[in-house]
C-alpha cells in the first residue's frame, strides 16, 4: 500500500468469517445440506470456496445471534436452489414484516438491490447448523 493512498481497502479481498461451536457438525451441514467441501482446513477452521469467493468457519466458543444476514450467496435460479436445498433438509425462514414477506421461503424485494443494474431482488434465508443466518439472493432485472 502506498502511504499516500486514500483508499487503503479498495483492492482488498473480502473474507467472511462465521463462528462454529462444533466444526464437525458444521462440516457435515455444509457438505450434506449445501454440497460444499472445504478447500483447506486447520485445527481451528475450515476454508470454503464458492463462485470465486471464500469464507471460513472457525471454532468459537461464542455463538452467532442469527438476527441478521451474516453471509449470502447470489444465485441465478433462486426457485431451483431453494427447492434443492429443501430436498436436502434445509429449513427456510418465513418472514412477515412490513415491506418484507416470504411465500414458501422466498421474498420479492423491489428496489433493494444496489448493484448490477437490477431493479430488485428475490431472497431467501436459512440458518446453518451453528445458528448463522445465511441468505440467498437473485437479482431481478
Amino acid at each position: 500500500m502506498n502511504a499516500h493512498d486514500d483508499k487503503p481497502l479498495a483492492g482488498a479481498r473480502v473474507a467472511t468469517r462465521l463462528p462454529a461451536q462444533d466444526l464437525d457438525r458444521a462440516r457435515r451441514f455444509y457438505s450434506e445440506r449445501l454440497g460444499l467441501e472445504p478447500v483447506d482446513e486447520r485445527p481451528g477452521g475450515l476454508l470454503y470456496s464458492s463462485g470465486g469467493g471464500e469464507f471460513v468457519l472457525f471454532a468459537s466458543s461464542g455463538a452467532s445471534p442469527g438476527t441478521f444476514t451474516q453471509m449470502a450467496f447470489e444465485v441465478d435460479d433462486l426457485d431451483g436452489v431453494v427447492a434443492e436445498l429443501k430436498r436436502r433438509g434445509v429449513v427456510f425462514e418465513e418472514v412477515d414484516l412490513p415491506g418484507l414477506h416470504t411465500v414458501n421461503g422466498i421474498a420479492e424485494i423491489d428496489g433493494n438491490y444496489p448493484t448490477k443494474g437490477a431493479r430488485g431482488e428475490r431472497g431467501a434465508w436459512f440458518r446453518d447448523s451453528e445458528g448463522n443466518l445465511l441468505g440467498l439472493g437473485e437479482p431481478v432485472r
